[in-house]
């Protein structure tokens, strides 16, 4: 579908915001003591998803990932190769990597909102609404799972005509998502 410019702002800041909390809380979860990232790489390609570029964010993000050696690590790694490939718009290989946190750690609402994100970025509107749910009853103050919710809503919004006559009424654009 075609987003409005709003909806796009929202958008960059939401996958940069998904990208950034994946990463802290990577980092916060280890308790040793370390100076400077564990895996170079994975934090290197992060702070590049967050500073808007996706195609150097995904390659540093994959190169960490070979590398990787915690399952935090990885799940991290995999929810932020799903924003990273949703700002690129290739939905199906960010939803593989989403497919892949969320198998990991079927409780982690980053990996639900950003693949909540690539249903809405899909037209994909019922799937991305039962992730977003389940983000919400996990983290329900978590800034990125209420942008997504904000996202879906308008969405949805501009997907339903204004009437059934409507000829100029926007639909979400085919996509061959799973």
């Amino acid at each position: 579908p075609r987003a409005t410019g709003a909806v796009m702002r929202r958008l960059r800041h939401s996958l940069a915001a998904c990208v950034l909390t994946a990463a802290t809380a990577a980092v916060a979860a280890d308790s040793r003591t370390v100076i400077g990232p564990s895996n170079l790489a994975l934090a290197d390609g992060a702070t590049a998803l967050m500073a808007g570029d996706a195609e150097e964010g995904v390659r540093l993000t994959l190169l960490g990932l070979t590398s990787a050696t915690s399952e935090r690590d990885r799940v991290a790694g995999w929810s932020n190769l799903c924003a990273g490939y949703a700002s690129l718009r290739q939905l199906n290989a960010a939803l593989r990597y989403c497919d892949e946190a969320v198998g990991a750690d079927p409780a982690n609402w980053r990996a639900l909102s950003n693949r909540a994100l690539v249903f809405v970025l899909a037209g994909k509107y019922d799937r991305a609404a039962a992730d977003i749910g389940r983000a919400e009853t996990i983290a329900p103050e978590a800034r990125t799972v209420r942008q997504v919710r904000a996202m879906l809503q308008d969405a949805v919004d501009v997907a339903r005509p204004a009437t059934a006559n409507d000829d100029g009424r926007r639909q979400p654009a085919k996509s061959d998502l799973r």
